[in-house]
């Protein structure tokens, strides 16, 4: 059957973002990425500027302090409320159109569809340094310290609302080492299996 939902997960720095945008030009569909964050803050009502901040990753402090922050009378967080908006969007999404979204949850928020297809995007660390460096204008230990946190926090973000493993393999249809396969053969990949 063909997937007419392609969701990527990535590490930072690994390129996945770059690839999920180029497989939605290529097949011809819609790229959700940053644009969720606007339809978020709507149905939140937050300002875009927090969704940004908080509607992919955990607070800084970890996942203690991630199951531990200030909840109204109904016990959810403002996190909480996040995460749901960002979950009904998706689903909106999914029912929509055929495209790619990226992060967010989203392989495990559409689980029970069998349209999708789940990539996981990872990458070698010398790699990752590099081109965080580069897109960035950091040094190679700023670079390091970038990835670490934002995995972290993605990771974090992950565990916390899907009681999965960020980045296990048995929760995706593919897992690409964009390192050793390059971009473009990870593009081909993902439409080809996209296609089957």
């Amino acid at each position: 059957m063909a997937k007419r939902i392609i969701t990527i997960s990535r590490e930072f720095g690994s390129g996945g973002r770059f690839i999920g945008e180029e497989v939605a030009k290529k097949l011809g569909i819609v790229y959700y990425d940053k644009s969720i964050i606007n339809e978020i803050a709507e149905k939140s009502g937050l300002a875009p500027e927090y969704i940004q901040e908080n509607a992919e990753l955990s607070p800084k402090k970890g996942v203690f302090a991630y199951a531990l922050v200030g909840r109204d009378i109904t016990g959810r967080s403002v996190g909480d409320m996040v995460y749901e908006a960002q979950r009904k969007i998706i689903l909106d999404l999914a029912e929509r159109e055929p495209c790619v979204i990226i992060g967010r949850n989203a392989d495990y928020i559409l689980k029970d569809r069998n349209d999708v297809l789940n990539v996981f995007i990872h990458g070698d660390m010398p790699e990752k340094i590099q081109r965080i460096s580069r897109l960035y204008r950091v040094s190679e230990q700023k670079a390091v310290k970038m990835m670490a946190d934002t995995d972290k926090r993605r990771m974090t973000n992950y565990n916390f609302y899907t009681e999965q493993k960020w980045g296990r393999t048995s929760n995706y249809t593919l897992c690409l080492n964009s390192s050793q396969l390059g971009y473009d053969r990870c593009e081909k990949i993902i439409m080809e299996c996209s296609n089957s």
